[in-house]
């Protein structure tokens, strides 16, 4: 039986930006978690569609600090 797929659209869309952005500056998901104060596994469930994890609007807040852009840079211009 395949596992079903438990976050939303945007959840999937905001979890994208990041992963893209951690990625080209060449960030492990431990560099994340060290910078928002949770543990590795935690970035590894948000990463994970089949995990309930997800970033919340502080985690946000303070990835955009990390990768020095605006908020709204995770967000899409339009809805989903």
């Amino acid at each position: 039986m395949a596992r079903k797929i438990i976050k939303s659209k945007i959840d999937l869309y905001i979890i994208e930006q990041v992963k893209h952005r951690r990625q080209k500056d060449d960030l492990q998901q431990d560099d994340v978690a060290i910078h928002l104060n949770v543990s590795p596994g935690f970035i590894s469930h948000v990463e994970s569609p089949f995990q309930r994890a997800k970033y919340n609007a502080q985690h946000i807040n303070e990835l955009a600090k990390l990768f020095k852009c605006s908020p709204k840079d995770f967000m899409p211009d339009k809805p989903l």
